[in-house]
């Protein structure tokens, strides 16, 4: 289903409601995608979707478009869901989804404005919540230009390096660290391992053997339970196929001695190439450093594409930590329709809050625990 709203008399705000609709918007939101420098492959049409058709109910969908003269120049693809007795507005792809944003065509300054007015007059909910917005997203603006009250809190952090050879990156890295990278780089550069490319048509078997050496290799130490389920392998099997297709995803298998023993889905944005999900069998571990042997890969890919940087996406765990990439911190931003969303902002903010003191707590244990 669809509602049209004039807003003026060249801009028009339609809502999309239903699933059928939402997929025969695929050309033209491939074309505002196109025209959207900030926008991410977790903002494309295949990935949207591809989760929509996987997690999505019907009753809950809002996807708001503007429109010049006919042509889509913003979008707002959300969802109404209850969080603590209110109405919330959150984005498609939602937790599956490291970036979290709207789209809005480059060039005009009036544009976040008349997105934000076409926001405010959807009826039915209290506060828009986007949980993973990237550092200069199109989300930005749009808070800019919003007439209610927002909120900015702190989300997750992405490590990010530069775009270069992997070789080049360790070059600067100093001491022991560095040391160890190089060296594990040259076991990997010696392994008799193979590199393939997966096209299209093969990507839904790929992603499959990809979930199975994920759950394997994460046997015993604490899986996304989600990465686990039937409804995520159906997602990410067919968001995949029609990423790689349109060039937005690659994705990599590594094979030795005759079987698949990794496999890697790098998304390909504007500006980054970003390591989404991979799976590895537990016996390569003994025999090279999985990370190293990834991101020879990944980074060469980054440079061969002129990505002036590679993210690891969300988390800022160790073993991404070491390489002397730079924190880059996503926001997650509150806008208010109704004086209720202030009431959601207040506990939102105490989460982080807590979250920081189990984090110094948990820090301030393991250096007391630290042998001296």
């Amino acid at each position: 289903m669809t509602t049209a709203i004039r807003q003026g008399p060249d801009l028009a705000t339609e809502v999309v409601t239903g699933a059928e609709r939402l997929r025969a918007l695929a050309g033209e939101w491939a074309g505002l995608h196109d025209r959207s420098p900030a926008a991410t492959p977790f903002q494309s049409h295949a990935w949207l979707s591809s989760w929509w058709e996987t997690y999505g109910d019907d009753p809950g969908l809002n996807v708001v478009l503007l429109r010049r003269r006919g042509r889509l120049v913003a979008a707002a693809p959300v969802m109404t869901v209850r969080r603590a007795g209110l109405r919330v507005l959150r984005p498609l792809g939602d937790d599956q989804s490291d970036y979290t944003d709207v789209l809005i065509e480059d060039g005009d300054p009036d544009l976040p404005a008349a997105l934000g007015r076409a926001l405010a007059e959807l009826p039915g909910w209290d506060v828009l919540d986007l949980p993973e917005v990237r550092q200069g997203a199109d989300a930005d603006r749009l808070a800019a230009a919003w007439p209610g009250r927002s909120w900015r809190l702190p989300a997750s952090t992405c490590v990010e390096l530069p775009g270069v050879p992997l070789h080049q990156l360790l070059a600067g890295l100093p001491g022991r660290n560095g040391t160890k990278l190089r060296r594990e780089l040259r076991r990997v550069d010696d392994a008799p391992i193979q590199v393939l490319d997966v096209p299209a048509d093969e990507a839904e078997h790929a992603v499959a053997r990809l979930l199975d050496l994920h759950a394997l290799q994460w046997q015993g130490r604490g899986i996304n339970v989600e990465h686990t389920r039937p409804r995520f392998h159906a997602h990410l099997a067919r968001a995949a196929r029609r990423l790689v297709a349109d060039r937005q995803a690659k994705l990599t298998e590594y094979h030795l001695d005759g079987r698949v023993v990794a496999v890697d889905l790098l998304l390909v944005g504007k500006d980054f190439v970003g390591g989404y999900l991979y799976g590895t069998h537990p016996d390569l571990r003994g025999q090279l450093d999985v990370v190293t042997m990834l991101l020879r890969t990944d980074l060469g890919l980054a440079h061969r594409l002129g990505r002036p940087t590679m993210s690891l996406l969300r988390g800022a765990e160790s073993h991404k930590t070491k390489w002397g990439g730079r924190p880059a911190v996503s926001n997650r931003l509150l806008l208010a329709r109704t004086p209720a969303a202030t009431l959601y902002a207040l506990a939102a903010r105490a989460r982080v809050g807590g979250r920081a003191l189990r984090d110094r707590w948990a820090a301030l244990d393991r250096a007391l625990r630290r042998p001296r």
